[in-house]
């Protein structure tokens, strides 16, 4: 976080819309509870503090957010593959059940013709024959009728147990369809809550940072570098590699604005905009801080190098990029452009190397 510079006294209209944001954000992040006495903001590096907190807050709401979209939509993925496979196991059932029909009629009358007792066998064919010559042809006829018959019989039952077990995959399919809708539709309630709670936050903010004078904005801006920096210097010392690559990719963006949800080419949230640099040397990264805190292999915080990314924060919320010397390049906040700032401004918690 860059340094403040404090001033005498913050404009009254400052202090209540700031007060005001941090009493209904409260309730989002660690802090306060809504009960708890709030003293108003006094000077305008105090105001610039709760406003640079309400923003923290809005953060870790939106990696909240974006990662419960994430969720739905691999639970919307889900369903669509339930879906499709209900779809197609009800179309196989279908087939089987049209396959069946073809001989049901066949079935029909032998059924109907062992109930009414027709004589089909070779005895009846040697009681009733007239002559040895009507003898053969009648048992030759019934040879092949119920050579007939026992095909038809034969493919009568494989249709009739495929058309079983097709019905069977097909109710299975549909009840796991269901699933996923009922499941689907559970993340996607929550998606929406988490959506309306990052909208109330970040319309905090932005009241909040608009009654800032153009002076407390600037000191809330900061500088990009921090003394000193060369970033000229520190890409010609690179040694090359993905991490290294994507470092040199982010000095690139900075200066570029902070903005919920972006993820570039020209506007990024912090875990948008180290997904967005390792993206520039081919390499695909997850969304969201806290999942970035899964991907590539821990590093030790004494064992950094240029180009690890750094994770903040007990929830994971903030993400960077480490630039060596103690410093990294992130998109900090609302009203904070992409900047090259130390690690020690924010509350460490892990890093990792891609």
């Amino acid at each position: 976080m860059t340094a403040h510079h404090r001033n005498p006294r913050v404009p009254r209209a400052v202090a209540g819309v700031v007060s005001a944001a941090f009493l209904v954000c409260a309730s989002y992040a660690a802090g306060p509870s809504l009960a708890d006495p709030v003293a108003l903001p006094t000077t305008a590096s105090d105001a610039i503090a709760r406003m640079v907190d309400l923003s923290r807050q809005a953060e870790a709401l939106n990696q909240s957010s974006l990662a419960a979209q994430q969720d739905l939509d691999a639970k919307l993925a889900v369903q669509r593959d339930a879906d499709a496979k209900l779809a197609a196991s009800t179309a196989v059932a279908d087939a089987a059940r049209a396959e069946v029909r073809k001989f049901q009629p066949m079935i029909d009358r032998t059924a109907v013709a062992a109930y009414t007792g027709a004589r089909t066998d070779r005895m009846f064919a040697v009681l009733s024959s007239d002559s040895p010559q009507q003898l053969l042809d009648k048992m030759s006829l019934l040879d092949v009728l119920g050579q007939r018959t026992a095909d038809d019989v034969r493919q009568f039952t494989r249709s009739a147990d495929a058309a079983t077990a097709a019905e069977t995959a097909a109710r299975a399919a549909a009840d796991t369809a269901r699933a996923a809708t009922a499941t689907a539709e559970a993340v996607r309630a929550d998606v929406d809550r988490k959506r309306d709670d990052l909208t109330a936050a970040t319309t905090q903010v932005v009241e909040a940072w608009g009654a800032l004078s153009a002076s407390d904005r600037s000191t809330l801006a900061g500088s990009p570098f921090p003394p000193g920096f060369d970033r000229d210097s520190l890409l010609a010392g690179l040694v090359p590699g993905s991490g290294t690559s994507a470092l040199a990719a982010a000095l690139t963006r900075v200066g570029d604005p902070y903005v919920w949800g972006a993820t570039g080419p020209d506007r990024f949230d912090c875990s948008g905009l180290v997904q967005w640099a390792f993206k520039q040397v081919g390499m695909t990264v997850p969304r969201t801080s806290s999942q970035q805190a899964n991907f590539g292999t821990p590093v030790a915080r004494s064992e950094l190098q240029p180009g690890d990314v750094v994770l903040f924060y007990p929830e994971i919320s903030h993400v960077g990029i480490y630039a060596g010397n103690g410093l990294m390049v992130h998109a900090s906040t609302f009203g904070v452009p992409v900047a090259v700032a130390p690690i020690d401004t924010t509350p460490f918690h892990s890093a990792r190397r891609y």
